[in-house]
């Protein structure tokens, strides 16, 4: 566990408008990489727009990996169906845990950051990144990829054990610390 920053929970929460696959509609489920690392929903039986409320959990070694997800339809008989796929940027939210680290006196519900949909994300709709009773979490309408439509709702919400090396240990704290002894030296 030393190497490891933090856990990073993905919220999966639904599915909106996803595309039909079988006669006339889907079995969804959704797979999410990151890293070296795999885990999937459950299959939601004939719904294109499933709740799946699922939490999936990913240790993370490295602040500059991007979650990869992909929507698929269960079939029987044949290999499952693409339903979509898109790429999240983690280092916004992960600049943002930096950030807050050492604030606590924040008021619940404040953006700590905006994100914007661009041609580099695959954002529905902006994102904040919010401070709501000492947790920073970023909920997401995400548009799929190569697929004629649909959009999932995700959240991320970070998480630090005791064994964990935690994100000051990737520079930003040390930076701080050295610069401030080298004013102190000189």
């Amino acid at each position: 566990m030393l190497d490891i920053l933090g856990f990073l929970k993905v919220i999966v929460q639904r599915g909106i408008n996803l595309a039909i696959r079988d006669a006339i509609t889907s079995d969804p489920y959704v797979v999410i990489h990151i890293g070296q690392q795999k885990l999937k929903t459950h299959v939601i039986k004939r719904n294109c727009n499933p709740v799946w409320n699922e939490v999936l959990i990913f240790s993370i070694k490295d602040p500059n990996v991007s979650i990869n997800l992909a929507v698929y339809d269960k079939d029987t008989f044949t290999l499952d169906d693409q339903m979509g796929m898109a790429e999240i940027d983690l280092k916004p939210y992960i600049a943002a845990l930096k950030m807050a680290k050492g604030l606590h006196n924040l008021p619940n519900s404040c953006a700590l950051k905006r994100i914007q949909p661009n041609q580099n994300n695959c954002l529905a709709n902006e994102s904040s990144i919010i401070w709501e009773n000492g947790k920073i979490t970023q909920d997401m309408r995400i548009k799929l990829k190569n697929v004629e439509c649909g959009e999932l709702l995700i959240q991320l919400d970070w998480n630090e054990t005791p064994n964990c090396k935690g994100l000051e240990s990737e520079g930003t704290y040390a930076r701080f610390n050295h610069i401030y002894i080298y004013l102190i030296l000189f």
